[in-house]
């Protein structure tokens, strides 16, 4: 079985990024490459010696991976969100404070659904746009 793995572009933040990911999710960073770690100049992708060529974060069962792009080709994500279930209200607003620190646009404001105790929608200061759930008593094993 093929198990699809998210790999996300940075305009020359991605281990910042992925660092605080890490941290605020509970991720270990696996692997970092760098420009410079290239083995000639040719093997390097255009930017400077600190762009990150491949990054792996192991959360949980999921392995994130990312790098960082030069301006010429970055490109602003859209048509995704990165998914994250809270286990809790208390765990939710933890997170929800650390990634939407900064953030670039919330659409959603965390608030109540009828899916959802809380949830939120929001691009981060990195550009990654996240949804952030707790879908607590509204949950369908809550019910059985």
């Amino acid at each position: 079985m093929m198990t699809p793995q998210l790999y996300l572009f940075f305009k020359g933040d991605c281990l910042e990024a992925m660092t605080h990911y890490a941290e605020t999710l509970g991720g270990t960073i696996e692997g970092v490459f760098l420009n410079k770690d290239a083995g000639s100049p040719e093997e390097q992708m255009p930017g400077g010696d600190d762009m990150v060529m491949n990054l792996a974060m192991r959360l949980g069962d999921t392995l994130m991976m990312a790098s960082d792009n030069s301006d010429e080709m970055y490109e602003r994500p859209q048509g995704f969100r990165i998914q994250i279930e809270a286990p809790s209200t208390g765990e939710f607003d933890r997170v929800f404070a650390a990634l939407s620190d900064g953030a670039r646009d919330m659409p959603m404001p965390p608030g109540e659904t009828f899916w959802a105790e809380r949830f939120a929608m929001f691009t981060d200061r990195f550009g990654t746009p996240w949804m952030l759930n707790f879908t607590g008593s509204r949950s369908p094993d809550a019910t059985t």
